[in-house]
């Protein structure tokens, strides 16, 4: 059986030998490693992508293991399967393939793109919708069910070899609060896709309240540091995952109960991965969330910028008012931004500079319940627009008729200080 490249034989690594290319690791120490395997064809509906990615591993010279990870790219497991599908643009089969919109911004080019919970599961931008390197006039969806391709590449590459490697399908994407890209699990057969260690404890007795590692995720990240993007080489070989390597707690090694990461069943698959449902805290992006509460429907108003920096103090009052005096408005009340006030402001018409527009002065007029209620919507729309204000009434009949309220965007900050 061939090691892979780089790897000491095992009389090497206990001598302390690396042969030039891997450092000796200590006698209870595990390592992984993860080779790319090149040689993949081009890949199209209706081929066998088992056998593609068992000549693969032959052309690596590699001898595939029960305790290895295949990890392919989910466009690659996506075209074999005939999800090619035709389309006007990508933007009609994203909204498709959409069943819920997270967030959504407008790109330079004036094209919007979103973040969405696709049909196949995940949540990911443009429901994970390509249109890169496919005929012209199609795009590529995602596999209908990434965990079923998994489960079925593993049992096509046991049929021909007689190993059950594992099987991750992955795909890139971005994460919150990072910048960049990643590859995640969308499909996981023959590993734990999640190491839920809750229960257990830690090395100085303390419990372990919250810690479930995303093991499938952190195999497909793995895999991508060899794969790449651009080099024709979607499918990796990764080994090592199959000793004592499920848990970072000390409760488990060693103690007779230890549990691989890889081998033995199919498993849950990494459907479970993606937090949805009443365990998503970010079900929403901040803008949406004040959108929805208002009552504003996705697409009602255009969305704000993706880069900050290139939106401007007028387009946020402007998005702000659509959304305040839109769907879900008190009916008996109107809204309309007014000049900033200084020396020489006029009653009536727009001078607001800049990216933050304080200053601004929106008045609302009609019968003194609906002012307040619309006034309030006109402060929580700029909160979610990045801009802090505050309202007083400014004026009332007194008999219950008429009043007024002035709102003044005081500065930068709501839900930003985007």
């Amino acid at each position: 059986m061939s090691a892979l490249p780089g790897t000491p034989s095992p009389a090497d690594a206990a001598a302390g030998r690396g042969g030039g290319r891997a450092p000796a690791l200590p006698v209870d120490g595990f390592a992984v490693r993860a080779v790319a395997l090149p040689g993949v064809p081009e890949v199209r509906p209706g081929h066998d992508l088992g056998a593609v990615v068992v000549d693969a591993v032959a052309r690596a010279g590699l001898a595939l293991r029960d305790d290895d990870v295949l990890v392919v790219a989910s466009k690659v497991v996506a075209k074999a399967e005939g999800r090619s599908v035709r389309a006007r643009g990508r933007a009609a089969a994203v909204d498709a393939e959409t069943v819920r919109v997270v967030a959504e911004r407008t790109v330079p080019d004036g094209t919007t793109t979103r973040v969405v919970q696709s049909r196949s599961g995940p949540v990911l931008a443009a429901a994970g919708v390509d249109a890169s390197d496919v005929e012209p006039g199609t795009v590529l969806l995602l596999p209908a069910d990434p965990d079923a391709s998994a489960r079925a590449l593993r049992a096509r590459v046991a049929e021909l070899t007689g190993r059950t490697p594992a099987v991750v399908v992955s795909d890139t994407t971005g994460r919150p609060w990072r910048v960049g890209v990643a590859d995640v699990a969308l499909g996981a057969a023959g590993l734990r896709a999640l190491d839920d260690v809750r229960g257990e404890v830690d090395r100085f007795g303390r419990p372990l309240e919250v810690t479930v590692r995303a093991v499938a995720d952190e195999v497909a990240a793995l895999g991508d540091l060899v794969k790449g993007k651009a080099v024709g080489t979607p499918v990796a070989l990764v080994r090592g995952l199959g000793g004592v390597a499920g848990s970072p707690s000390t409760s488990r090694r060693g103690s007779g109960d230890d549990v691989a990461v890889v081998g033995g069943p199919d498993g849950e698959g990494a459907a479970g991965c993606t937090r949805t449902g009443e365990g998503d805290w970010f079900a929403h992006g901040h803008v949406e969330a004040v959108r929805a509460a208002l009552g504003s429907p996705p697409g009602a108003v255009e969305p704000p910028p993706v880069d900050p920096a290139a939106d401007s103090g007028p387009a946020r009052l402007r998005r702000a008012l659509a959304v305040a005096t839109g769907a879900g408005a008190p009916a008996g009340a109107a809204a309309a931004l007014a000049r900033a006030p200084g020396p020489g402001a006029a009653d009536e018409g727009v001078a607001v500079e800049g990216s933050v527009a304080e200053g601004a002065v929106v008045d609302v007029t009609g019968t003194p319940l609906a002012v307040g209620a619309l006034a309030e919507r006109v402060r929580l729309a700029l909160w979610a627009e990045g801009l802090d204000a505050r309202w007083e009434v400014v004026g009332d009949s007194g008999d219950g008729g008429t009043a007024a309220a002035r709102v003044v965007v005081i500065g930068a900050g709501g839900a930003s200080a985007r």
